[in-house]
């Protein structure tokens, strides 16, 4: 091929996709605000985009990858896999500016969710759009809607015209400890101890593996010994601090953020000290509009207070994604990619974020540190019921009067719980079945409301504790609705990356929506599933199904 030949075929190469609008460019600098464009950061940057326009249209798609020298298809392909951006093809119509959007998981649904975005769509008429998603995290204040990025709780019709009439579109900010309360009650003095060699870090360290706190996320990996790996692993160390959140049902890291906010800090911090850390990355879902506000107010002042001396802190933004909740998933998240879970080994512990050793943690794990570094291993197992040691947050939500985040002893049972805790069943309302682990800890009948509920316990019975997230169901509710709900949640929210999961989620969903379930090809189905799948999603959303075939078959039946 001669020179002149390979000049038009290079031409026409760089010619292809659509071209860089320079008014939208330049509109785009403005916004982003910054001086050099980062790739990591790529989430970020259509997050602003979002926010500004109410929706991301392909001029400001191709904008954003000339900006980032990469192809408009990788931004496309990224925009595309989170829920929270709304991508605008070519003459499609763009959508109203506002959105409101009504939470329909098991909690919300059960009490009235699908009515109320019925009667919110009749009266507004497409003036403002109103989209059904998945938990939101507010669990017991259920049913919930959000106007923008404000929630309301016990959501009806009259509460929220209220806010959209009012144009209250932004979150109101919980009454919470502030850096300088914190401060005031010891805040910070074991962190400063620790920098100052008054506190060896192995001391610390020991407390931690003694203690046997475990992962509270819901993986439940020995906290101690994760630390223990990363220290092995050669600088520089990374940390990832998953605030995802995102299993129906849980909403403890959204309670303890939105009241002692530095208490996670100050852990998050005594772990980097002792690991040896050299920067941080928390992913907060971006459903806690309010607690990513105080979190940033906050922040500053923290790096104000020690200045050099802690290392660099990123606050990363989620963007509407279950699959993220899995810890590599969120570390390509993170890394400005589609959130889909990476095949292992190589374990994060050994590459992680950026390639480096990465100590991954869930926020709640991180906020006991101190307590346990302070008061000693012996202080946290002198907690326990039914032969088990420490505490759990139980996220109680259904039919209860009194739902909520509360801290009760691990080994706890659920009617222990439902009676000492959550002040018993609603009126009229009796003890019928129970999701011991979120969405996909499994479904148990009342009369198994005896098992403690803690890490492993629930293991022989198919079904698992998880992230404590407890929904409690009564006479009133089906439990085979209940599961369907679950199942419609994974197909939602599965990657694709995986057959087992993306196809097993589909083809489960349909099959249980069928007047007569067909038993052998579901059980056939579950099983694939759970021992083919990659990550924990496809491994765990058949469990609310072969808990109603095993422990509810007159429900089956009926």
């Amino acid at each position: 091929m001669d020179i002149k030949r390979k000049l038009q075929k290079n031409k026409k190469l760089r010619n292809r996709g659509r071209k860089v609008n320079f008014e939208v460019r330049d509109k785009l600098v403005t916004l982003l605000e910054v001086s050099s464009y980062r790739r990591d950061h790529l989430i970020e940057y259509l997050h602003v985009i979002q926010d500004s326009q109410g929706h991301i249209n392909e001029d400001y798609i191709t904008a954003l990858a000339s900006l980032l020298k990469i192809s408009q298809t990788e931004v496309y392909e990224v925009a595309t896999f989170y829920h929270h951006f709304d991508i605008i093809k070519g003459d499609e119509k763009t959508p109203p500016s506002l959105t409101v959007r009504v939470c329909d998981s098991v909690t919300c649904e059960i009490n009235g969710a699908s009515q109320l975005a019925q009667s919110l769509d009749d009266y507004f008429k497409g003036t403002v759009r109103i989209q059904k998603v998945p938990c939101i995290g507010r669990c017991q204040s259920a049913p919930v809607a959000v106007v923008k990025f404000n929630p309301i709780d016990n959501a009806n019709l009259k509460n929220v015209k209220q806010a959209v009439d009012a144009k209250e579109y932004n979150p109101p900010i919980p009454k919470y400890i502030s850096m300088e309360e914190y401060v005031e009650n010891g805040g910070y003095e074991l962190l400063a101890k620790l920098k100052d060699n008054q506190i060896e870090s192995d001391k610390v360290l020991i407390e931690l593996e003694n203690s046997n706190l475990r992962g509270l996320g819901g993986a439940g990996f020995p906290a101690g010994k994760k630390w223990r790996i990363l220290k092995e692993q050669p600088s520089p160390r990374l940390l990832a601090i998953n605030i995802d959140e995102g299993e129906p049902g849980t909403f403890k890291d959204r309670f303890y953020l939105e009241t002692d906010p530095h208490r996670f800090f100050e852990g998050m911090l005594i772990a980097s000290e002792v690991v040896g850390i050299d920067k941080i990355y928390i992913y907060l879902r971006d459903e806690y509009a309010a607690v990513r506000s105080l979190m940033t107010e906050e922040l500053k002042k923290l790096k104000n207070k020690f200045k050099n001396r802690i290392p660099e802190i990123e606050l990363r933004r989620g963007a509407g994604a279950y699959i993220c909740g899995e810890e590599s998933a969120m570390i390509e998240s993170i890394e400005g990619k589609k959130g889909m879970p990476r095949l292992r080994p190589p374990f994060v512990a050994q590459v992680g974020l950026f390639g480096r050793p990465t100590l991954e943690h869930n926020m709640e794990t991180l906020y006991w540190v101190r307590d346990i570094a302070e008061k000693g291993a012996d202080w946290f197992t002198s907690f326990g019921r039914n032969g088990r040691k420490g505490f759990r947050s139980f996220s109680v939500s259904g039919r209860v009067k009194k739902p909520g985040v509360h801290l009760a002893p691990a080994g706890i049972t659920v009617k222990e719980l439902i009676d000492e805790y959550a002040d018993g069943m609603l009126d009229g309302h009796e003890f019928y079945a129970y999701f011991p682990g979120g969405a996909s800890g499994g479904i148990l009948p009342a009369t198994m409301g005896d098992i403690p509920l803690d890490f492993d316990t629930l293991n022989k019975y198919d079904c698992f504790i998880g992230s404590a997230a407890i929904m409690i169901l009564s006479n009133h509710d089906k439990v085979i609705q209940a599961a369907s709900n679950t199942m419609s949640f994974f197909e939602h929210e599965s990657c694709g990356k995986c057959t087992p999961c993306r196809v097993g989620t589909s083809k489960a969903t349909k099959l249980m929506k069928e007047s007569k379930w067909n038993i052998s090809l579901l059980n056939d189905l579950a099983t694939v599933m759970s021992d083919s799948s990659i990550c924990g999603l496809g491994q765990a959303a058949s469990n609310p199904l072969k808990s109603v075939i095993k422990y509810f078959p007159e429900d089956i039946e009926k």
